[in-house]
């Protein structure tokens, strides 16, 4: 049974716990951070690129050139009917048995508007028509960007657009100095996820720190053990909070 450790992201400190709490493995979803917590299972690993670490492959700088085309366009988190639109048919296409198949256009823009931080919505759209091609929904920490969700025109699927979508947003991030790209959680062995552990640089959250995978297979072998996930009360007692009275010098 999957299991999950969470915490309302709400009031004057917000912006502090979510960086936080984003740098021991959470993921916010509109006004909740979470983590998994699962009792005989550590497979969902919170996953970043390190950006001064990554180094670009082949396939990669192939993606990045056949979409430089599109026009980056960043705007406060406000949904659109055109957004929504796009959102619905990158679902039907990719993921019509996923538990976001029933999203609704209120529920979409709940998605995108109800957040108490610092996020922005990041269109790619053609220069020539105008058309919307690609969006992700972006939190700026104190440390990186976290991609909370991207979704992009299934006509487009063998543009690798997703992988695209990275690639600018390590662009942007070196712009604005930030180390970091946070890009949600990564299930070894799983085919659909597999695409983070193709970036350089990437590192994973596990047993309380931030470790370079250098090797994918090693943590597929490993995170599905009965000993692999500590008890909760041990976890709890291991989360780092925010100082919110900060002595003064």
């Amino acid at each position: 049974m999957e299991r999950k450790l969470f915490t309302a992201l709400q009031g004057d400190g917000s912006d502090q716990l979510n960086n936080c709490l984003s740098q021991q493995g959470f993921r916010r979803s509109q006004n909740v951070l979470y983590r998994p917590s699962c009792t005989d299972c550590a497979a969902c690993l919170s996953a970043r690129i390190d950006v001064s670490a990554f180094r670009p492959r082949k396939s990669q700088k192939r993606a990045f050139k056949r979409n430089s085309y599109l026009k980056r366009r960043a705007t406060s988190p406000w949904a659109t009917d055109e957004q929504f639109d796009l959102f619905r048919r990158y679902l039907d296409a990719r993921h019509a048995d996923g538990g976001m198949a029933d999203m609704d256009v209120f529920e979409f823009a709940a998605m995108i508007e109800e957040t108490p931080i610092r996020s922005r919505v990041v269109e790619y759209a053609d220069p020539k028509t105008g058309e919307l091609i690609a969006v992700s929904l972006t939190d700026v920490l104190d440390d990186g960007l976290s991609m909370v969700y991207s979704f992009y025109d299934p006509q487009f699927q063998q543009h690798s657009l997703g992988t695209y979508m990275i690639l600018d947003h390590i662009e942007i991030a070196r712009e604005a100095g930030l180390p970091y790209i946070y890009l949600g959680y990564w299930v070894p062995g799983s085919p659909k996820m597999g695409y983070k552990a193709k970036f350089s640089g990437l590192q994973v959250y596990i047993q309380g720190e931030w470790k370079r995978i250098d090797n994918p297979e090693q943590y597929a072998q490993s995170v599905h053990h009965p000993l692999s996930s500590a008890p909760i009360a041990e976890q709890v007692a291991n989360i780092q909070l925010p100082d919110r009275h900060p002595t003064k010098g």
